[in-house]
C-alpha cells in the first residue's frame, strides 16, 4: 500500500513575476511577459523577443556572494526553493534531513555560464581566463545540489533531464520517493536560463520560433491557426512534497493532493513528437490508471501548449483520444501564451499553476487565441480566465526527444 502525498509550499520566478502570487494574478488578467530580448544584442538574430525575468536582483535571495558563484539558472531554482520551503513552513533538521530529498532538474543547466566562458577563451586565447567556479557553475544538476547543501538536506539529490518535460519528471519522481517510503519529503520542481544567442538560434533553425518582433505580446498563439512558434522564456517553478501524516503531525496548510504520474517516451524522432499522439495519449492513460480516475473526473488541464503546429495538434488528439466526449467539456488552457517556453523549468511551473487554479476555481486563459486551428478544435479558454468548480486538475508536459507526462493533483478533502 503507497502513501499519500501532498502538497505544503511553492515558490515560482517567472516573467510574470518574483512569486507564485504575482505570476498568478498576472495569469489570471491575460498579462503577456514576452518583450524585446535584452539579455543579447539580437541585431543578427531573427528573433529579437523572448519572456525574461525582468530586473532580477539575485541578493534578495542569497548572499551576493553565492550569487555570482552561480549560474542563473541556478539562481532562479534557488529562490523558487526558499520560497517554497518558507511557504510551507518546512524545517530540514537531524531528525529528517536522510529522509528530504530534493529533485530539482533543467533541460540544459548551465549553458549561459559555458557561453560567457566560452567566450572569454575564444577572445583571450588565455584558458586561465576560466573562472574556477566553472564546474559547478555548469552542472545540470546545480540548482539541486545547492539547494541540498542550502538546507542541510541529506536524501536523494539529483536530476532527471527529460528535455522540457525535466520539472514535471521531477515533481512526479519525488512523488514516487514518498510514497513509495523511500523519503518523507522533498523539494522538487525545475528551473532554467536559456535565453543565449545559440539557443534561441538553435531552436529558429528547427522552425520552432516565433519571430513576431514587431509583436510580442501576440507573438505566442498556441493551438491558433495564425500560430507563429514558440517564444523562449526563464524561471523556476519548485513544490514542497510531504507523507501525508508528517505533514499533517506537523500542523502545515495542504494546498493540494498529488494523486497519478504518467511518463512515457514516444521512441519517433529526436525533435518531432509522434504525430498522433500516442506517446502523450499513454502518459495521460498512465496518469488516470495510476489516480485511479476516470477523464470524467478531471476538471481542468494546463496543456504544454507551446504554439508550434506539431505539438498543439498532436497534444490535442492525445486529449481526445483519451478523454472522447469529455474532450470537449474539460477547459485547457496553455499558460505558455503569457509565460513563454521556460524549457525545462516551464513544467514545474504549470504544475504549481493548476494548483491555484483548482484553489480560485480559476482556469487561466490562452491568451492570442482569436481564430483556432481546425485541427484544435477543443476548449482552449480563449483570452479571458474563467470561473468554474475545479476539485481535480491535470497538468501535461512534452519534451524534445518524445518525452511525455502527465501529473494529477486533486483538492485535500482529508
Amino acid at each position: 500500500m503507497t502513501r499519500r502525498v501532498v502538497v505544503t509550499g511553492y515558490g515560482v520566478i517567472s516573467p510574470l513575476g518574483q512569486s507564485a502570487a504575482q505570476t498568478w494574478e498576472n495569469l489570471k488578467a491575460g498579462v503577456c511577459g514576452v518583450s524585446a530580448l535584452t539579455r543579447f544584442d539580437s541585431s543578427t538574430s531573427q528573433v529579437k523577443i523572448a519572456a525574461e525575468v525582468r530586473d532580477w536582483d539575485a541578493s534578495k535571495f542569497m548572499s551576493p556572494k553565492d550569487a555570482r558563484r552561480r549560474d542563473l539558472n541556478e539562481q532562479f531554482g534557488a529562490a523558487a526553493a526558499k520560497m517554497a520551503v518558507e511557504h510551507a513552513g518546512m524545517i530540514v533538521d537531524d531528525s529528517n534531513r536522510m529522509r528530504t530529498g530534493v529533485i530539482i532538474g533543467s533541460a540544459v543547466g548551465g549553458i549561459g555560464s559555458y557561453w560567457a566562458e566560452a567566450r572569454k577563451v575564444f577572445e583571450t586565447s588565455d584558458l586561465r581566463s576560466v573562472t574556477p567556479f566553472g564546474i559547478p557553475m555548469l552542472l545540470v544538476n546545480g540548482a539541486s545540489d545547492i539547494v541540498s547543501i542550502d538546507l542541510g538536506a541529506q536524501g536523494p539529490s539529483y536530476t532527471p533531464i527529460s528535455a522540457c518535460a525535466t520539472g514535471a519528471d521531477c515533481i512526479g519522481h519525488a512523488y514516487d520517493l514518498i510514497r513509495f517510503g523511500k523519503i518523507d519529503q522533498a523539494v522538487a520542481g525545475g528551473c532554467e536560463a536559456p535565453i543565449i544567442p545559440i539557443g534561441i538560434a538553435a531552436f529558429d533553425r528547427t522552425g520552432a520560433c516565433s519571430r513576431m518582433n514587431d509583436n510580442p505580446h501576440g507573438a505566442v498563439r498556441p493551438f491558433s491557426k495564425d500560430r507563429a512558434g514558440l517564444v523562449f522564456g526563464e524561471g523556476a517553478g519548485v513544490l514542497i512534497l510531504e507523507e501525508l501524516e508528517r505533514a499533517m503531525a506537523r500542523g502545515a496548510t495542504i494546498h493540494a493532493e498529488m494523486v497519478g504520474y504518467g511518463c512515457t517516451s514516444d521512441a519517433f524522432h529526436i525533435t518531432a513528437p509522434e504525430p498522433e499522439g500516442m506517446g502523450a495519449s499513454n502518459a495521460i492513460q498512465q496518469a488516470l490508471d495510476d489516480a485511479g480516475m476516470l477523464p470524467e473526473q478531471i476538471h481542468y488541464i494546463n496543456a504544454h501548449g507551446t504554439a508550434t503546429s506539431l505539438n498543439d495538434v498532436m497534444e490535442t488528439k492525445a486529449v481526445k483520444r483519451i478523454f472522447g466526449e469529455h474532450a470537449y467539456r474539460v477547459p485547457i488552457s496553455s499558460t505558455k501564451s503569457m509565460t513563454g517556453h521556460g524549457m525545462g523549468a516551464t513544467a514545474g511551473m504549470e504544475v504549481i499553476f493548476s494548483i491555484m487554479a483548482m484553489r480560485d476555481c480559476i482556469a487561466p486563459p490562452t491568451i492570442n487565441l482569436e481564430e483556432p486551428d481546425p485541427e484544435c478544435d477543443l476548449d482552449y479558454v480563449p483570452n479571458q480566465a474563467r470561473e468554474m468548480q475545479m476539485d481535480c486538475v491535470m497538468s501535461n508536459s512534452f519534451g524534445f526527444g518524445g518525452h511525455n507526462v502527465s501529473l494529477i493533483i486533486k483538492r485535500f478533502n482529508g
